[in-house]
């Protein structure tokens, strides 16, 4: 159902007092007008003041821009599908990382800041997201719904320290290969840009498969590294508790060659290693190197319109009725004035 609403073109603030200041001025005209005509001392007529004072009423509605709100399923959408992999392995609980300022934070959180990062880079795009630890799960299939991405990287965990018989960096090849190749089965046309956020490290001892398959259907893509080369202690998370964002634990994961507790730490080989598989780029996020504005140099420059489930609003500027009343108030005030001039002349 259309409603109606103001929406300023020159914002609230300057477009209110503006408004604000043409009102005043047409009640000044009012006064003046009674003023003087008490006083004998002008010979504009009624319908002069009515006239200029409704000039001035209109132009202050127009500064407020009347406007029709609209719902609508259909939305012009960029022809760029973005597909964000995020590690949940135990190791991401480590405390030994920094996303654009010196201040620490656990691996999981500076994956929250990047993948927040890259919704924000790319305009009105597409996004899949999945996370992977023992194994690849596909939590948000290819939407435009940014604010549903960003919802779920604010609820991204580690997963529990006993799921985990090693990480292994492969797990999520089964699952983004059938993502990719969903994606470019529904729009052969767009451009599909992979983003896979990790620490990089693998402690299974089965050897790791190639990425390389995915490179029939990834356009672009990029391998992030979070996480520090010196390293830090796993915190040790027990079934069904929710990892913190810090190390808060005085229980570390244990090495069992050593009995002491294990230092995990981000192997930058590894994952410079996958970028090449994909023919990628590696990004090591730190206290400098963030992914903000990091934008893909092969997104699409394309749009296409696409209906969305969930309806959004349209408001759509009505200001043409007003400006032909306008207009034709100044005609009136133009001949008005010409006629005056020929009496004077």
């Amino acid at each position: 159902m259309n409603g109606f609403t103001f929406s300023p073109a020159l914002g609230w603030i300057a477009g209110g007092i503006l408004a604000v200041l043409l009102a005043v001025l047409a009640v000044a005209e009012i006064v003046q007008f009674v003023r003087r005509k008490h006083a004998n001392a002008t010979d504009e007529t009624v319908w002069a003041c009515t006239r200029r004072t409704l000039m001035l009423l209109v132009a202050a509605v127009m500064v407020l821009t009347p406007s029709v709100v609209a719902p609508t399923t259909s939305r012009a959408i960029n022809a760029t599908d973005v597909i964000i992999a995020v590690d949940t392995t135990g190791s991401m609980a480590v405390a030994d990382a920094h996303y654009g300022s010196n201040d620490t934070v656990t691996r999981i959180e500076a994956a929250r800041k990047a993948v927040h990062d890259v919704t924000s880079t790319y305009a009105d795009a597409s996004f899949a997201a999945l996370r992977f630890g023992a194994s690849g799960t596909l939590d948000v299939p290819l939407t435009p719904d940014t604010p549903a991405i960003d919802n779920w990287a604010d609820t991204l965990a580690v997963e529990s320290t006993s799921v985990s018989a090693g990480s292994s960096l492969d797990a999520p090849i089964n699952q983004l290969l059938v993502t990719a190749k969903s994606i470019r089965d529904a729009h052969p046309d767009d451009v599909i840009v992979l983003y896979l956020i990790t620490d990089g490290e693998q402690t299974s001892n089965v050897a790791r498969r190639s990425f390389s398959s995915l490179r029939q259907y990834v356009d672009d893509g990029f391998t992030v590294g979070v996480g520090s080369s010196e390293g830090g202690k796993i915190p040790l998370i027990a079934d069904g508790v929710s990892a913190g964002d810090s190390n808060t634990t005085d229980q570390w994961v244990t090495d069992p060659d050593t009995g002491q507790p294990g230092i995990s730490k981000m192997d930058e080989q590894n994952l410079k290693d996958i970028a090449d598989e994909i023919s990628g780029t590696y990004i090591a996020l730190n206290a400098s190197n963030t992914l903000a504005g990091q934008a893909s140099s092969k997104a699409s420059k394309q749009w296409r319109v696409t209906n969305t489930a969930k309806p959004r609003t349209r408001t759509t500027p009505v200001v043409w009725p007003l400006a032909i009343i306008l207009a034709l108030l100044l005609v009136c005030e133009v001949g008005a004035w010409i006629a005056t001039s020929r009496r004077l002349i």
